[in-house]
This record gives C-alpha cells, structure tokens and sequence, in this order.
C-alpha cells in the first residue's frame, strides 16, 4: 500500500501510516492539498490526513474534504508524544530557541514556559527537526517525534513534553474508490456531507429524523461554502453502519431537506473511542 502524507519524513502522519500499516510505502508532500489531489488521482495511493486533536480540536483540513469527497476507509487515534530534539553535544540547559508546528508548541506550553524558552512557529515538525540539526547550533531545539530524532541524527533532550500525557490525534485513511466493510456485529462509523436547502428551521427540521429514528451523532460541524458567508456545509458522523434501517431511514430523511449530500465513508470505529 502507498500512503500519501503531508510533511517530510518524520512526521507523526508518517509514523502513524508506519505503525498501522506496517508494510506501506510512504509518499511525503508539502501540503495537504497535495496528498488530497495525488489520492483522487491514483487509486493505488491512500492519503492520512491529520483530522483532529483530543487538545487542540480541529486541524482544518475540512474544506479539502468537502473539495476532494475522497472516501474514508478508517479512522486511527495515534498518541502524540512529543520530545525535545537538539544536537548530540546540546544539553537542556543549553537551548533557548525552540522550534515546531504551532500546535506542537500550543499542546507544550507548560514545558516551555517552565523553561523560559523562545518560541519559533514553522510548517511542520519533522521539517523543524531537520531544521535545527541542519543549523548545527547547539542553543536550538525542536519539538518532534522519536522518528524523526533516528532520522535527522539528533538528541532526545527530553521525552513526553506535552501538556495532556494522554494527548491523540485522529487521523483518516481516504482514497479514491469507494470500499465499505461488510455489516457484522462490530462498530461502525457513517460519515457525510450536506448542504441543507435555504428554508426557515432547515437544520431542526433536517435533523428530526436521526432523532425519531434513535440515531447517534457524534460529530456535527458547519463550514462555509467558498466565496459565500450564507451558504454552509455540514461534516457529519453517526454511529452505525450504512446498510442499518436506522441509517438508511435518516439519511433518506435528510435527504429530502438537502440540495447536496455525499456518503464519505463506512468504517469501523477506532477501540480507543470505547476508552
């Protein structure tokens, strides 16, 4: 399997791609657009996409999803751990400058502000890490996996960091075709997109029939339509699998108030939502 990943090797998308997909090749990209677009194009290449952290919430990738409707094969919640990474001959009380993603320094900020030091904000951290070994100055230090410190030849200056010790990041696994598991007796996740019609009470009304037919939503979240302020899009996942008379009576339901619905996926739910 090829597995498409925003960042440079090291990343967590990339650790998370290895430690699930052991045997995958992995494709690094610049952005997430390009992980997106090289997906929707190739059948044989598979994108995992950071989509929320338990810390921080949202990463904000859901205007690609809406853009690309790849379908979504499954979900994995990946621990974040993060480390302090600097050059082999630093030592902690050496570093002033650290750099990292914004939410890498945003989910450790007890750590650097116990230790006075200076944040720098770049694109990803794996990319810091290469960054400051490639500076090869000893007062400088970035917030990265144990990955990238093999890779990049660094020091673990210090391990566990983050705020939260129980600190996950949700990621999906989407491609271009569409697959669903079959329908067992396991836990499964229905997720869609919607664009309701412009009625009063649309999203009430809209709604009713997950509620008649006892449906569980656990994710609702709008966001607008490109170049509008009026017309928005709903992200939406239920528990339960498609081909459940409950789904497919609520998705019909819903259906008849929407100008725009697509299924994005069938999968199972991760364990660790049991937790």
């Amino acid at each position: 399997m090829k597995i498409a990943y925003q960042g440079i090797a090291g990343s967590y998308s990339e650790s998370c791609a290895k430690n699930n997909y052991p045997k995958c090749e992995t494709i690094p990209c610049k952005t997430f657009d390009e992980c997106f677009e090289m997906a929707s194009k190739d059948s044989s290449i598979r994108a995992i996409i950071p989509e929320s952290n338990k810390t921080t919430g949202n990463i904000g990738i859901e205007y690609l999803i809406f853009k690309f409707r790849l379908n979504i094969y499954s979900e994995h919640f990946y621990k974040i751990s993060h480390n302090l990474l600097g050059l082999k001959e630093s030592k902690i009380e050496d570093i002033t400058d650290i750099y990292s993603h914004a939410q890498a320094l945003g989910q450790s900020s007890e750590f650097i502000k116990k230790n006075k030091f200076i944040e720098n904000v770049r694109a990803d951290t794996a990319g810091s890490a290469k960054y400051v070994a490639d500076l090869k100055d000893k007062s400088k230090a970035a917030i990265a996996s144990t990955l990238s410190a093999e890779i990049y030849n660094m020091k673990i200056l210090a391990t566990n960091i983050q705020d939260n010790k129980e600190n996950f990041t949700r990621f999906l696994l989407m491609g271009k075709d569409i697959i669903q598991p079959e329908n067992k007796h396991g836990s499964y996740i229905t997720s869609f997109l919607f664009k309701l019609k412009s009625k009063p009470a649309a999203l009430y009304s809209a709604l009713q029939g997950m509620a008649i037919n006892g449906v569980n939503m656990i994710k609702l979240q709008s966001f607008p339509e490109k170049n509008s302020f009026s017309s928005y899009f709903f992200l939406c996942e239920v528990e339960g699998h498609i081909e459940d008379q409950k789904i497919k009576n609520s998705l019909e339901d819903l259906n008849y108030h929407c100008e725009d619905m697509t299924v994005l996926g069938v999968f199972e739910a991760d364990k660790l939502r049991k937790k």
